[in-house]
């Protein structure tokens, strides 16, 4: 896979991934095309999200449909239905989750378990700093 984009029915960039080494001012140009080029489709589906991914010629598509999906249920997981919302504000989440599914491009992990396990160790080890700078601040530590 080159890239993901996840944007809104508005046109608004939600989430982007690039796997692929492009300068900044052609990574615009790319997503501003295709979100235009999709937009302008009929819409046939409720989702008020859209995933567009980059993948080489003889990559398999139906692979990259099973990403995307693999990709939502965890976020469905783990935001419990995720919507827009959970996205904007808890981006660095959807992108860590994004991180421990797929490396480079490629699926690094195919249980959402062990997914699921690993996002569960983030916010752990984040909570932990969290309380600890605390008690720092009041100068128990």
């Amino acid at each position: 896979m080159q890239f993901m984009l996840l944007f809104s029915r508005q046109g608004k960039l939600r989430l982007q991934k690039w796997y692929v080494a492009h300068p900044d001012k052609l990574k615009k140009k790319i997503t501003r095309e295709l979100i235009t080029t999709i937009l302008a489709r009929k819409p046939k589906i409720y989702a008020s999200l859209y995933f567009c991914c980059a993948i080489e010629q003889n990559d398999n598509e139906l692979l990259t449909l099973e990403i995307i999906h693999r990709y939502v249920e965890l976020l469905d997981k783990y935001f419990g239905s995720v919507c827009e919302l959970d996205i904007i504000f808890n981006f660095e989440k959807a992108y860590f989750i994004l991180d421990e599914l797929l490396v480079g491009g490629e699926i690094q992990e195919t249980s959402k378990k062990n997914v699921l396990k690993a996002i569960a160790a983030q916010d752990l080890l984040q909570e932990d700093e969290a309380v600890e700078g605390a008690l720092r601040d009041v100068g128990l530590l």
